[in-house]
């Protein structure tokens, strides 16, 4: 088990941080890094955000298909978000994850910390697994920046 922190300041307040994450077009704009496409043939997607609720998507990925299976725990607006995940590379299991997503104030702004820890399992991403993990949570928290920053402030 491995465990990664992130932490972001960002000049945006809570809510429309908490906001980008809540909306399934919204997480589409920030979470697409540029170099992922849905398979014409991947199971349709699933979005609730709610507590008990899943987020489901297939992607293809230099060639791979990933799988990400999410179960949200704990939502509290403005506060956090709890949430765990499976990863599937086809249709081999490549990890379990726990992640918490925190929000605080910070000066003018919000800083977002992302916790996740996982487990990788049985070798499937090699022993770069938790560096990938990292180098693709980075990916995803600077698109989350550029949206963010580009959003109106009400």
């Amino acid at each position: 088990m491995r465990s990664v922190d992130h932490l972001r300041r960002m000049r945006t307040r809570s809510h429309l941080a908490r906001r980008a994450f809540a909306s399934q077009e919204a997480k589409n704009a920030w979470g697409d890094t540029g170099d992922i496409e849905t398979p014409a043939d991947a199971e349709p997607s699933e979005f609730e955000f709610r507590v008990g609720g899943r987020e489901r998507f297939t992607v293809r990925v230099e060639g791979s298909i990933f799988r990400y299976d999410v179960l949200y725990y704990d939502i509290v607006p403005d506060r956090r978000i709890v949430y765990s995940y499976e990863m599937y590379a086809g249709a081999a299991r490549i990890s379990v994850s726990v992640a918490t997503i925190e929000f605080a104030k910070s000066g003018d702004g919000t800083a977002l910390t992302w916790t996740e820890q996982g487990a990788y399992l049985d070798g499937i991403d090699g022993p770069q697994a938790p560096a990938l993990r990292k180098e693709g949570t980075t990916e995803m928290l600077d698109g989350l920046t550029r949206y963010l920053t580009a959003q109106p402030t009400s």
